[in-house]
């Protein structure tokens, strides 16, 4: 039994950590002790502790004594905390799916030997690890992702809840969407391209644009098309635009009667009541991967995995927080298992080349009911 501790204890962090008690002594930490002890009644075994990552001091001696760290904070605190996890030596799967290029702290990572498999949910996460599979059998020419969580129930306007903060959710659609067209990375407004794609019991979804390739780009440029699409329900796309073109996502202050005030503040608050998941709200998370290439017998085949998960009723856990988080656990326990060692830092396309690793991943997820319906054609 081996020693973890996973850091912030949102919808994602304590489904991780509830999920780790099964075979490991576990510590869950955030910096909302109110939040930590709702967590403890349901879970006794679990033990809890206040942190303040931003204190690198604290952090750095609250997980000296653990062999592994899961870091699940949110994305503008990920880079520096990763840093100052990497900087301790410790072992560490993240998931804070922040905006800064992670492989930055590669060489730190080699020099303090050092184990970060870093963006490990489900996109990026899955979808990276299927990729960095098939990249070894086959001569791949296209990879897309379309991805989304969704409630089970429209509520007017935006037909959307989110598991994440809405600040992130803002970032997603405000940062301009990256993706790589016959060998060139093209950069797009994200939101744009909006498509629609019809999905088993879920029917007709639109796809748009957004940043989610990440280290992709940087792994995989040898492969001449690829994109990754956030799914939404139909008319989500052209309410965010308003809210967009008319100036509610600035950052930069306004004043108002006086006070000096943040568009994109304001916003977020009014729509985390308006998309905040409730505790038990049911939704579902959608997602298809699709690779074209050619395999080892010469023809052209195209493999499509598709994901569809719902809430689970007998663990009270939402999908999005079982398929992000069941996946960086699935990472962990591969790795406290021994089943990969190398150091540095990890994009999960990096250990889905393993095929070893990546048979673990499928059937980690699948004895949590979280299944990848594969299916494949030959075009040519």
């Amino acid at each position: 039994m081996s020693k973890v501790i996973v850091i912030g204890a949102g919808m994602v962090g304590s489904a991780m950590a509830v999920d780790m008690t099964k075979n490991h002594e576990v510590t869950l930490t955030d910096i909302n002790l109110t939040v930590l002890e709702a967590i403890k009644s349901k879970m006794p075994d679990l033990q809890i502790q206040t942190l303040d990552v931003t204190h690198k001091k604290v952090l750095q001696e609250t997980i000296a004594p653990y062999d592994l760290v899961i870091c699940a904070v949110p994305g503008f605190l990920g880079f520096e905390t990763l840093k100052s996890i990497i900087e301790a030596k410790k072992n560490v799967i993240d998931i804070s799916f922040f905006s800064e290029n992670s492989l930055e702290l590669d060489e730190l990572a080699k020099e303090m030997q050092v184990t970060a498999i870093v963006d490990c949910g489900v996109a990026p996460g899955m979808d990276n690890i299927i990729l960095g599979h098939y990249n070894e059998i086959m001569k791949l020419t296209d990879f897309e992702c379309l991805v989304g969580g969704l409630p089970k129930e429209k509520k007017w306007p935006f037909c959307y809840k989110a598991p994440f903060s809405p600040i992130d959710v803002i970032e997603e659609y405000t940062r301009p969407a990256r993706y790589v067209e016959n060998g060139y990375e093209v950069v797009r407004e994200a939101l744009t391209d909006c498509d629609y794609v019809d999905f088993d019991k879920v029917g007709t979804l639109e796809s748009f644009n957004s940043d989610g390739l990440r280290s992709i780009i940087h792994t995989m440029p040898h492969i001449p098309n690829m994109k990754e699409k956030t799914l939404r329900y139909p008319g989500h796309v052209e309410y965010i635009r308003v809210l967009k073109e008319s100036g509610f996502f600035s950052e930069s202050s306004i004043e108002v009667n006086g006070t000096q005030v943040s568009p994109l503040d304001f916003t977020s608050k009014i729509l985390f009541n308006e998309w905040k998941l409730g505790p038990h709200e049911e939704e579902i998370t959608v997602m298809r991967i699709t690779l074209k290439g050619e395999n080892s017998k010469g023809h052209i085949e195209e493999v499509t995995y598709n994901l569809h998960d719902e809430y689970c009723q007998n663990t009270k856990t939402s999908s999005m927080s079982r398929t992000t988080g069941y996946t960086a656990t699935a990472a962990a326990n591969m790795f406290l298992e021994g089943l990969f060692s190398e150091k540095g830092v990890f994009p999960p396309e990096l250990i889905g080349k393993h095929e070893t690793c990546f048979n673990y991943f499928l059937n980690y997820l699948k004895e949590r009911n979280i299944h990848y319906i594969k299916s494949s054609k030959i075009i040519a």
